[in-house]
């Protein structure tokens, strides 16, 4: 298909309109369901979210790939171009424009109906640090005011397999992926010639695919931590947080627990595994049941329910209703804008993986099997120096230096003081 030569679009200019939505329905057979402008279905999204659940995905993976679909319709729907219709120069300036605009600052359902300046204000408190530079207590970096490279690849990588979905169904006026691969792929599949004995390499799959740069996991220091569970205003959250460092289960992992997954007797706790979504006891440390307990006792006496099939985890206030979990990062949140930090849940998977890598005792597949991690190299990312050993390492370096090119001075000889022999032969010596 050839391509459109038109006039090239003011791309400066262009903002994205928040038309259309991505709705969640309840229903175990379509848990997202993408609309248009007039509140109709999406029928190419609706029949590729179907393939998705087929192929055994998570909920949360069509909600994943439905906000970037939504995204993508937006910026055909502006410009007035039809799905099937879209071509190589389309998706070069889609992938152009996520590259280089500031991200859309949407308001909370609270400051709904309210002006932009008053919105942005209550949503941006003044005084922090600038977006995309790291914070000062935490050295991590803040969230920027640009698409992320792991939001564009996510993005490129989702929109690339839907158009090879249809194309394979030949569905539509679709003769074309307007997301190509680079020109090395196209005609071959990856590294044909690769030795068995060797690692794969990684390859750049799609052509407007970003460079994403791993990221090192970051640890949350035992100081830190310490003001972290001090900060947080009930029981239920502190049982929350020892138990998210005790056992290293991701966040909603914990939150799948039911009250007859906390066996206090031998001192573990069931989750659903995410992946796998099988069932699986993780060890906790006492206090992490401590604070469990007095948690269940206070939530008991205001009439939560109580069985052994109930939730674990339930919201502090009426109607009672089970701890999901945005609720749960909200409260991490609240925490975090008392101590003026950037501690993600994420990290505290994280720190338990280290304590646990730390101890020389604990074999290493061990801790892989309770991360829940497929592969044993996985771990390697641990490895790797933080942040802040690095620059602890290297201002000690440093301080070596300076002792070496600028040693103490020498002290004197030892000798005995006038005054002390004056007073031991009874006057000066002659």
């Amino acid at each position: 298909m050839r391509q459109r030569n038109g006039p090239e679009r003011d791309l400066k200019s262009f903002v994205l309109p928040e038309i259309g939505r991505l709705l969640r329905t309840e229903d175990p057979w379509e848990p997202y369901r993408m609309l248009d402008v007039h509140g109709s279905p999406v029928e190419p999204v609706t029949v590729y979210f179907k393939e998705l659940m087929a192929a055994d995905s998570s909920p949360l993976t069509v909600r994943s790939y439905g906000m970037d679909l939504l995204r993508w319709w937006r910026f055909l729907w502006s410009l007035g171009i039809r799905w099937d219709r879209a071509v190589r120069r389309d998706a070069r300036d889609f992938t152009l424009w996520m590259q280089l605009v500031d991200k859309p600052i949407r308001p909370h359902w609270r400051h709904r109906g309210k002006g932009p300046a008053e919105s942005s204000s209550l949503q941006r408190p003044s005084g922090g640090p600038a977006p995309g530079t790291p914070n000062p207590v935490t050295g991590k970096p803040t969230v920027g005011a640009k698409y992320a490279a792991s939001t564009r690849a996510h993005c490129e990588t989702v929109l690339r397999t839907f158009y090879d979905f249809h194309l394979e169904c030949n569905t539509g006026a679709l003769l074309v992926n307007p997301f190509p691969l680079v020109r090395s792929r196209r005609s071959q599949r990856a590294q044909p010639h690769h030795n068995p004995e060797r690692e794969y390499q990684r390859q750049r799959a799609g052509l407007y695919r970003p460079t994403v740069v791993q990221r090192v996991p970051r640890r949350i220091p035992d100081d830190k931590y310490t003001e972290v569970f001090a900060s947080l205003r009930s029981h239920r959250d502190r049982a929350l947080l020892a138990f998210w460092v005790a056992t290293g289960a991701r966040a909603e992992e914990l939150l799948t627990s039911s009250q007859g997954d906390a066996v206090v007797g031998q001192q573990t706790i069931g989750v659903i595994r995410k992946g796998t979504r099988e069932y699986q006891e993780l060890p906790a440390t006492p206090d992490a049941f401590v604070w469990l307990r007095l948690y269940q006792e206070e939530a008991w006496a205001k009439g939560i329910p109580r069985g052994h099939k109930q939730p674990l985890w339930w919201t502090l206030r009426r109607p009672w209703r089970p701890l999901n979990y945005d609720a749960a990062r909200a409260m991490f949140n609240r925490a975090n804008q008392i101590l003026d930090t950037n501690w993600t849940l994420h990290d505290l998977r994280h720190t338990a993986a280290f304590l646990m890598l730390d101890d020389p005792a604990m074999p290493p597949a061990y801790v892989q099997h309770i991360l829940g991690h497929k592969h044993l190299s996985t771990l390697d990312i641990y490895n790797r120096p933080s942040r802040d050993d690095v620059i602890a390492a290297g201002l000690a370096h440093h301080g070596r230096q300076q002792q070496r090119d600028n040693p103490p001075p020498a002290l004197s000889s030892p000798a005995y003081s006038p005054d002390s022999l004056n007073v031991l032969f009874g006057g000066p010596l002659r």
